[in-house]
């Protein structure tokens, strides 16, 4: 369970998109060669992989910025690299992803590269290139007045040490010490069996392996091992120190307390990149003001996301929503949506590969009509999103005396029904923008229609939609309701004037 999911959907579908975080630290290209292994080769004892494919993909601080982006948030990338054709494909490859580059290029290095066999699913071997004697002076000083020129719009700064020779104790400290300034927190992904040069960041991150060579202490001692980074946390003027424990989970490590996030449950195909998406996580968490712990349970998601993938592939922002959904079905108040929500949420849902389902009216007064509307509607798809006529809209329809619910009320008391995924308000007297913005699988309608006089019907089947009638429960309407409400005992009811549930 995520503590404070309506906070957390908030952010990502909303306030991530305006979150500005830099990334600095080493940056590399992840080659990949895919293909099958048959037999071993009679020159030696080695698998013979028989080449199907070859990938590229941007890694180490890269991939963090990835991570940023996937999630929706603006990334600006600071690091090295060389003057060759690494360069070039790395730098494209992040460009095209969204990413801000401002590289260094150092003509006396190569640009870091890895390049991985794989036979299957299985890695064979990996190829390094790099140089990590550490770069000329000059170079070190142009990287830090760009990253200076640039926190004036940041939110966060994420340094992800891969020991490649970036991240000095200068380069750390003049980064930490200007952000910190500014107000800004720092998270870093550490590569060190010192942490003292990343003192008075926000918070560190290293795995259980970093974090046993950082305090001394065999990882086996688990309860002395967080005891111990307990203790760092004020010795290196931290906020709080954040491991990753694999399987285990996430553990948030203040002077005087401790909080562990369990591991989301996950079939692990490959743990590469996993790290630089769970910094990613924190970083976007730390610039929202969002609480550590709350976003540590964030971040074992994402990272449970991009251990079920192959490579170092960074996290999507629907595949995250789609993750959540569960969770997020269980509180009425997340599935009352804005526009631009049921866009995203929408989104996630179709590349999930699930369908749409739309139906609408003004439910005033939830009777057993609309209920059977909505769970034939539910059956038709994947996801049923329900559009109810605002306030206003219902009194232009229905008169100035409905609703005798508010909108506010009428989508809340939707939203907690099962067959329901989703509601969203419209003011217009039919729903037909809101249909061309959403452009449903299926459009399911109440009553005794004809589907040439369901609106929006012919835009639907225009891009491939069908539409479904759902014939009315007789004797149920809110307007028998209202008039069995207010009629003296005895008295009879009028005739129904409606001939659909609204």
């Amino acid at each position: 369970m995520i503590q404070n999911l309506h906070r957390v959907v908030q952010l990502i579908e909303g306030e991530w998109r305006s979150t500005h975080v830099l990334v600095v630290g080493d940056l590399m290209l992840d080659r990949y060669i895919w293909g099958n292994v048959e037999r071993i080769s009679p020159e030696a004892p080695v698998p013979i992989v028989r080449c199907g494919y070859r990938t590229e993909r941007p890694g180490g601080a890269a991939n963090v910025a990835m991570n940023l982006v996937g999630l929706g948030a603006r990334a600006t990338l600071f690091g090295f690299c060389g003057d060759d054709a690494d360069a070039l494909v790395l730098e494209k490859s992040v460009r095209e992803a969204g990413v801000e580059v401002a590289l260094t290029a150092v003509s006396t290095h190569p640009t870091t590269s890895k390049l991985r066999i794989l036979g299957g699913k299985q890695q064979m071997l990996r190829l390094d290139t790099e140089q990590t004697d550490g770069y000329p002076a000059e170079a070190y000083a142009a990287l830090i007045g760009k990253v200076d020129a640039a926190l004036g719009t940041a939110h966060a700064v994420v340094l992800s040490d891969y020991a490649k020779g970036v991240l000095t104790e200068e380069v750390c400290q003049r980064v930490i010490q200007a952000a910190s300034r500014q107000g800004i927190p720092v998270l870093v992904d550490p590569k060190q069996r010192d942490l003292t040069r990343y003192r008075g960041a926000t918070t560190i991150c290293p795995n259980l392996t970093e974090l046993s060579i950082a305090a001394g202490v065999p990882p086996q001692n688990m309860d002395a091992l967080l005891a111990a980074g307990q203790a760092l946390v004020p010795q290196l003027g931290l906020q709080c120190l954040v491991a990753t424990m694999s399987e285990k989970g996430i553990a948030v490590l203040r002077e005087h307390s401790r909080f562990i996030a369990p591991a989301a449950v996950r079939q692990v195909f490959d743990v590469s990149g996993a790290g630089d998406t769970v910094i990613a996580t924190l970083a976007l968490a730390a610039a929202s003001n969002l609480d550590m712990e709350t976003a540590a349970q964030l971040a074992n998601v994402t990272a449970g996301i991009v251990v079920g993938k192959v490579g170092t592939v960074p996290v999507e922002r629907g595949e995250l929503l789609s993750s959540l959904m569960p969770e997020i079905e269980l509180h009425a108040q997340e599935k009352v949506l804005t526009a631009e929500q049921l866009k995203m949420r929408a989104a996630a849902w179709r590349s999930a590969g699930e369908s749409v389902v739309f139906t609408n009216g003004c439910f005033d007064l939830l009777h057993i009509g609309h209920i059977t509307l909505l769970e034939e509607a539910r059956r038709e798809g994947g996801r049923l999103v329900v559009g109810i006529n605002s306030d206003a809209s219902v009194r232009g329809l229905k008169g100035p005396t409905r609703p005798i619910v508010g909108e506010r009320e009428r989508g809340r008391i939707l939203a907690a029904l099962a067959a329901v995924d989703a509601v969203i308000v419209f003011d217009d007297p039919t729903p037909l923008r809101l249909i061309e913005t959403l452009r449903p699988d299926v459009l399911v309608k109440g009553g005794d229609y004809r589907e040439e006089t369901i609106v929006g019907a012919e835009q639907v089947r225009s891009w491939g939609g069908r539409v479904r009638i759902v014939p009315t429960v007789e004797g149920f309407s809110t307007t028998k309701l209202i008039a069995r409400a207010v009629s003296e005992p005895g008295e009879a009811v009028p005739a129904e004037a409606e001939s659909q549930p609204r």
